[in-house]
């Protein structure tokens, strides 16, 4: 799998930086890139630097198919064919549905939802076969939260791209995955939700696991979709929450009495 070649959006921060740094770690090439140039020169930077792999930056904006196009040609041209393409732009902000402009509400769908259709269908004309495609969806895209109607509709639909484009594109050689990851530490998200010590101590009661995710987990679940052992694994919104998704742990379920 030192072969492997990674195209991803979103991939100058947060996550979709570590699943880049994870991929050129194990001897993958990496192409980063998201709309600001000086971003992802910084993160292909980072990427070789940590790793000594090979990093390529570029610019493009997923709600512009042109654009992907563009970029993923210049990809080919400098790393070759990609067999693993990673739809990871995002937007979001707090807000009730009250508050959200039409234009607001139309940006979070347009780099979302449309974000990660354009990703995928560039990826199509230059993926090797067999490929695999993952998206980066959210608890929202099931699990309905006030003041996220914008980000709960368009990971819903990230999750039927990602269903539909599995059966259509199953006979082409090209899995096509999700990732929803859980409270990952160190992410913007974590750090508005549960800025202090005690406060990520106090939410992360509520997970399974006890714990909140880190960037390396959701980097190795994006490196075993991608790998052989999940060659028969495809429309599949992959939960990597610590349980998180299951409901409220809270509570000291071990210590209650017993008959």
């Amino acid at each position: 799998m030192t072969d492997h070649v990674l195209f991803i959006s979103g991939g100058t921060s947060g996550i979709n930086l570590g699943i880049a740094t994870g991929f050129a770690a194990k001897g993958g090439k990496v192409l980063v890139f998201g709309r600001d140039p000086v971003k992802a020169a910084a993160a292909a930077s980072q990427i070789c630097a940590e790793t000594g792999g090979v990093a390529m930056p570029g610019s493009a904006d997923v709600r512009d198919p042109a654009s992907v196009k563009a970029l993923f040609e210049r990809g080919v041209a400098e790393l070759g064919a990609p067999s693993v393409v990673i739809a990871g732009a995002a937007g979001n902000f707090m807000a009730p549905a009250v508050g959200i402009s039409p234009n607001g509400f139309k940006t979070v769908i347009d780099i979302d939802l449309l974000g990660t259709y354009n990703v995928f269908k560039a990826g199509f004309d230059v993926i090797r076969r067999p490929g695999s495609m993952i998206a980066i969806t959210a608890p929202q895209a099931e699990q309905p939260l006030p003041q996220q109607v914008h980000v709960c509709a368009a990971k819903a639909g990230v999750n039927m791209v990602v269903k539909v484009l599995a059966m259509e594109w199953g006979q082409a050689g090209i899995r096509v995955n999700a990732i929803s990851p859980g409270p990952i530490r160190g992410t913007e998200g974590v750090e508005r939700m549960a800025p202090t010590e005690a406060d990520k101590a106090h939410w992360s009661r509520a997970v399974a696991l006890r714990r909140f995710g880190t960037v390396d987990d959701i980097a190795d679940a994006a490196w075993f979709l991608s790998s052989n052992e999940a060659a028969y694994i495809t429309g599949t919104i992959l939960d990597c929450d610590g349980g998180m998704g299951l409901g409220d742990s809270t509570g000291d379920w071990l210590s209650l009495p017993t008959r």
